[in-house]
């Protein structure tokens, strides 16, 4: 019960945070059926992990770089809410509690570029752990495109466990526009490296274009802040 009241308690923050710092848009191309879905995005930030919660309706498990889960108070944070730390290794341990949220009926949220997008703008490749997850698990891809004004992005750092630091691109004002596409089955064999760049392409194609109908409303200024 204590991680569903600091889900819930933590989401009407970052509901709050979308109202009053941003001009945050979602749009739908439809409504998302029921049952544990895997949304993908691309990454302009560093908090994207909070506000692509704001994507779906049930609870969202996020996976998230796993030298977050060492920064003092929030790394306890964030395993109480059960996110889904993603060591720089061994990205397959990752995957598999992604899995294990999915069989419980969660939905979880990965991006799919692995690091923060370039601040001049564009994407990093696809990593394949997106069409793993898809294939291994049989849920649906649900693509999702972000775009904000990378300009606005503050760097911050912060001292994780041993008192190394680290920096971030964090997104604290401006326009933000999100753009939800029609889930996506895919089949085949996760193993098939082949197939696996085939599927990452094919979801990062759909990613691209969605934040490019994201980036057409922040430049022609047809945002709906009561959309959130």
């Amino acid at each position: 019960m204590f991680q569903v009241f600091l889900y819930v308690t933590s989401l009407a923050f970052v509901r709050f945070f979308a109202l009053v710092m941003l001009r945050f848009d979602v749009r739908r191309h439809g409504i998302l059926p029921s049952g544990p879905m895997i949304f993908v995005a691309n990454h302009p930030s560093a908090t994207d992990p909070f506000l692509i919660h704001m994507v779906s309706r049930h609870q969202l498990n996020v996976m998230i770089t796993a030298k977050a889960f060492k920064v003092p108070v929030f790394g306890w944070f964030l395993r109480k809410v059960q996110e889904i730390p993603v060591p720089l290794t061994q990205g397959s341990a990752a995957l598999e509690q992604a899995r294990l949220h999915l069989a419980k009926g969660r939905s979880v949220a990965i991006f799919i570029e692995g690091h923060i997008s370039p601040p001049e703008g564009g994407f990093l490749p696809p990593r394949s752990g997106a069409a793993r997850l898809a294939l291994s698990s049989g849920a649906p891809v649900v693509p999702v495109g972000i775009f904000l004004r990378r300009e606005r992005c503050t760097n911050i750092r912060s001292r994780i466990a041993g008192g190394i630091p680290s920096e971030a691109r964090w997104y604290l004002r401006g326009p933000y526009a999100i753009t939800v596409g029609h889930p996506a089955q895919f089949a085949g064999n996760a193993d098939d490296h082949e197939h696996v760049d085939q599927v990452s392409e094919t979801i990062m194609d759909r990613i691209r274009a969605l934040a490019h109908e994201s980036e057409k409303r922040i430049q022609g200024g047809k945002l709906d802040p009561a959309s959130i």
